[in-house]
């Protein structure tokens, strides 16, 4: 799963529209038009292979713009912002938050349960009603900072399942 494709999961579950996914990259510090923004929900004809390695038929767009770790990171610290409001930097704090440059997946579950004003057990539930059964303490090595002893690398399953759960969730 590519960093597109989280973005287009993540819209999709939470119902975002184009506007505020404009307003939410510009909030965590990069500005796109409205075209980019389609363009970065666009999946890539690479997403798109058949069972012969064959592109489909019915794909014509082969722009998109590639989300790097970077752009995904701004977009998830510019949705805290949109959900939570600004914070006003305390004396040192820099203005924006320092990009991490850690694993995708274990950023996309750390900031959202921060915008989402999620607990563990809320993220537990979440995870359970897309199938998957986790626990606490699995939870929370995912959650840890890289180089802490008990850290584990969040993987696709995880990441996948925790959005289609929000989807479940929010899109009732």
């Amino acid at each position: 799963m590519d960093n597109n494709d989280i973005l287009i999961r993540l819209r999709y579950a939470l119902d975002i529209k184009n506007k505020d996914m404009i307003e939410i990259f510009k909030l965590g510090g990069m500005e796109f038009t409205k075209e980019e923004v389609l363009l970065i929900l666009t999946k890539s004809k690479d997403d798109y292979y058949d069972d012969f390695d064959h592109y489909d038929d019915e794909i014509e767009n082969d722009e998109n713009i590639k989300c790097d770790n970077a752009m995904l990171e701004s977009f998830l610290n510019g949705f805290i912002v949109f959900k939570r409001g600004k914070q006003d930097p305390q004396p040192g704090q820099p203005e924006r938050p320092a990009l991490t440059g850690e694993r995708a997946n274990n950023m996309l579950l750390k900031k959202l349960k921060i915008a989402l004003s999620l607990t563990s057990e809320d993220m537990l539930e979440i995870l359970e009603s897309a199938g998957v059964t986790v626990t606490k303490g699995e939870l929370g090595a995912l959650l840890r900072k890289v180089g802490h002893k008990n850290y584990k690398e969040c993987g696709d399953r995880y990441a996948r399942n925790f959005l289609k759960g929000l989807a479940i969730k929010y899109r009732k």
